[in-house]
């Protein structure tokens, strides 16, 4: 039996989170649920320049309404001392070493060791360096990046979503860790913090997959091989035209969705469900797609975001939504009282939005602009409107009785009633809407001379 997990979603507060972010975050949060775990929110801000706390406000918020509530949040900003020691460490073993080149001449070695069809990996040229060499470099002002110096041997790890999966570390380059002006890259912050914290699972993009090898031997080198984690990379969620997504444009974020009226439980899902075998559907609740997560089910092939299909099961969320989940919602719109319940189960199934049932609660309550399409019938109509107290009877009654009076059915006897009733074409069901709509209104509308010719918008 599987220890309770920790995990951690872990965005770099340099833009609004998209809905690939949320995918990981997700997947992360969800796994933490089901298996009773921890769900950390870790900022990675060591990028001084780009990173922004209004970023970090964004980001939270954004999470809160999809219903993500971390047991822990930190920034690594407030923890570069921890990242110092470990850099020291590392130093001590013989594990990282300063280099000086500048980027332009490691172009020029990566471009001729390419033209010689070698693979571009550093190398290791700083390790033949001696004292001499780092004074003369030292002396002309250059400032060395560091090194983590790779064991060559193979990786190997058993990937939650991709099985035995393995990689030759003699075929990367030893990775950069620390810059020349002393600020850290994402690796080594990411792993001492993953030690810290006891991070048991790391569930990422599989953009993320060759950086595994690297952190494997950063985890070993600092804590042992008991501390390196399960690892689980998930294909990636592109634009509908295979483009990947990103932060700073803005695409497809998580504040454009929300305010475009998606539903957070239908993003959920379709984030979480998209790119699996499972099929996509709406789901009650965040425990409800916890249950269903699988991260075996994810497929290798990259997920596709379709708007269209999003929209779809956004409202196919709206239309099964029980009131008390909407009822804070509706009171925010000014929807309650005694009517406020059967309103809700009356019109979901016909909403779009949430934002649709304001119009429908002017159908009910407010003032609508009647369509008239023949008045005698309307008149007829009016006279027999049974007496209140109305339920959901009366409209199956009422009806019964005009088609005795004037013969018809179908059509010819329904769709007049509904345009003048709600000024629209189509809608909820009449049965439903009747009650609510009450005998003093529906009177009024049926009796409309000078109604306008369109719906009320």
């Amino acid at each position: 039996m599987m220890s309770p997990p920790i995990v951690r979603f872990a965005p770099s507060p340099t833009g609004r989170i998209h809905i690939g972010n949320a995918r990981t975050a997700l997947m992360n949060f969800l796994f933490a649920r089901k298996h009773h775990g921890q769900f950390i929110l870790r900022f990675d801000d060591t990028d001084v320049e780009r990173s922004r706390e209004e970023y970090a406000q964004a980001i939270e918020v954004d999470l809160a309404w999809l219903g993500i509530q971390p047991d822990l949040t930190f920034r690594q900003s407030q923890r570069v001392p921890f990242y110092h020691a470990a850099a020291e460490m590392l130093r001590a073993a013989d594990r990282l070493y300063p280099c000086y080149e500048t980027a332009e001449e490691l172009e020029r070695r990566r471009k001729r060791q390419q033209a010689r069809g070698l693979p571009p990996v550093y190398d290791r040229a700083a390790l033949a360096l001696t004292a001499e060499d780092h004074a003369r470099f030292e002396a002309e002002g250059r400032r060395p990046h560091w090194r983590f110096r790779l064991d060559h041997h193979i990786a190997r790890w058993n990937d939650l979503v991709r099985g035995e999966s393995h990689i030759d570390c003699a075929s990367l380059s030893d990775p950069v860790l620390l810059r020349e002006d002393g600020s850290y890259l994402y690796t080594l912050p990411s792993v001492v913090d993953d030690i810290e914290f006891r991070v048991s699972h790391i569930i990422r993009g599989e953009d993320h997959v060759t950086n595994t090898a690297v952190q494997i031997q950063l985890f070993e080198a600092l804590a042992g091989p008991g501390a390196v984690p399960t690892f689980g990379h998930h294909n990636l969620l592109t634009s509908a035209t295979g483009e990947g997504l990103s932060k700073r444009s803005g695409a497809l974020s998580i504040a454009a969705l929300r305010d475009s009226g998606i539903e957070a439980l239908a993003l959920a899902a379709f984030a979480v469900l998209t790119g699996t075998s499972d099929s996509v559907h709406p789901v009650p609740s965040l425990e409800a797609l916890a249950a269903v997560l699988d991260l075996a089910h994810v497929s290798r092939n990259q997920a596709r975001f379709d708007p269209a299909e999003l929209a779809g099961i956004s409202a196919r969320t709206l239309h099964q939504l029980p009131y008390e989940a909407v009822r804070e919602r509706l009171v925010a719109h000014d929807i309650s009282g005694h009517k406020a319940e059967a309103f809700w189960l009356a019109v979901r199934g016909n909403l779009t939005v949430f934002l649709d049932v304001v119009d429908w609660w002017r159908v009910v309550e407010g003032e609508i602009a009647p369509i008239v399409e023949d008045p005698e019938f309307l008149d007829v109509a009016g006279a027999l409107l049974p007496e209140e107290p109305w339920d959901g009877d009366t409209w199956a009654q009422w009806t019964a009785a005009l088609k005795t009076r004037t013969s018809r059915k179908g059509k010819a006897l329904f769709h007049p009633l509904r345009l003048a009733l709600t000024g629209r074409e189509e809608g909820p069901e009449l049965a439903a809407l009747l009650p609510l709509i009450g005998r003093i209104n529906s009177e009024a509308r049926l009796s409309a001379r000078d109604a306008s010719a369109h719906p009320a918008p």
